[in-house]
């Protein structure tokens, strides 16, 4: 008898440690009721925001732990073009004013949330010894394409120095063209600040002074699509309160 109470009490615990199991404490899930689901924004953003939006996207998340934040970093008017194209995106972030007027009619309210303006990269060690806009006659230069934002600026920068840029390669967005200089297959590159300073010392900055005459601005808005509304005009506030003042500061933009 004494062995079949050991079996029925050893029976009684797996069953209570089984239902132990079930439900952590203060997140018992009643009778019928679904667990709370995870909200995804989905952010369209300028290459050149990468590093900065990735930390925001993890403080964010901090403050919002429902909401999981995912980026595609791609060039400002292909961005554009795909919104146009219908393609599905909670948030739209460019690097200039031109591309989100393209897709005006299908974004809430856009505003300004940081600048940024264009500088030289050379290889460390400079081996093309490149000083200004002006030493880069037949030198393998590379810049962005003139649809781009950081494109844009560069003709506008060419023009405030009165020289003409004969680029080897023109890239899609502003990290194609830093690669290229951290690889040593340009002997300078054309870039914003915040990517020369993302770079750190893969590369050597050659600032000069046609760059504070060529200032971009940076907008942000909510695709009116959006399937996460609410929580993408969360994380547009979150970009252009404090906290995004502070990181986007810390990568090297400027802040309204």
């Amino acid at each position: 008898m004494s062995k079949l109470k050991m079996i029925a009490g050893g029976m009684l615990a797996l069953t209570l440690l089984a239902g132990c199991g079930q439900a952590q404490p203060g997140q018992e899930v009643q009778p019928g009721q679904a667990p709370a689901e995870r909200k995804t924004v989905t952010v369209l953003a300028a290459a050149s925001l990468t590093e900065s939006f990735d930390e925001l996207g993890k403080r964010f998340t901090a403050e919002h732990p429902d909401v999981e934040v995912r980026f595609d970093y791609q060039g400002s008017s292909t961005l554009a073009e795909q919104i146009k194209q219908g393609r599905p995106g909670d948030v739209f972030a460019s690097a200039d004013d031109k591309n989100m007027a393209k897709v005006a009619d299908l974004v809430s309210s856009p505003q300004t949330f940081a600048t940024n303006r264009l500088t030289l990269v050379v290889p460390p060690g400079n081996p093309g010894h490149v000083t200004s806009l002006h030493d880069l006659g037949g030198k393998k230069l590379v810049v962005c394409a003139p649809q781009v934002p950081c494109g844009a600026a560069t003709q506008k920068v060419a023009r405030a120095a009165g020289v003409g840029l004969q680029p080897v390669s023109e890239e899609n967005d502003v990290k194609q063209v830093l690669q290229k200089v951290v690889a040593g297959e340009a002997d300078a590159g054309l870039v914003y600040v915040t990517d020369a300073e993302a770079a750190g010392d893969q590369v050597q900055v050659i600032d000069f002074p046609e760059s504070p005459q060529v200032v971009n601005s940076y907008p942000i808005a909510t695709v009116k699509d959006s399937q996460q509304p609410q929580a993408a005009d969360e994380f547009v506030s979150f970009v252009r309160g404090p906290v995004g003042h502070e990181v986007l500061g810390a990568h090297g933009f400027d802040v309204p």
